[in-house]
């Protein structure tokens, strides 16, 4: 299993998660990423989610496996 962990904190709310993952990511009210999957995603399901990762500029989306 994996988890996916964002640092909302860090969030810049740029969208690029959304553009390449809407599945899973949208910006919320306050402007930042929200993720809307389940805390835990099977190893088949990491997809997209590995591309929010890779196109975060401020790399604050991260999976832990």
């Amino acid at each position: 299993m994996a988890k996916i962990i964002l640092e909302k904190e860090k969030c810049i709310g740029c969208g690029s998660c959304q553009a390449v993952c809407p599945k899973y990511w949208q910006l919320a009210d306050d402007g930042k990423a929200k993720y809307l999957g389940p805390s835990e995603l099977e190893d088949k399901d990491i997809g997209c989610n590995q591309e929010a990762v890779d196109t975060c500029p401020v790399q604050c989306i991260h999976i832990e496996k």
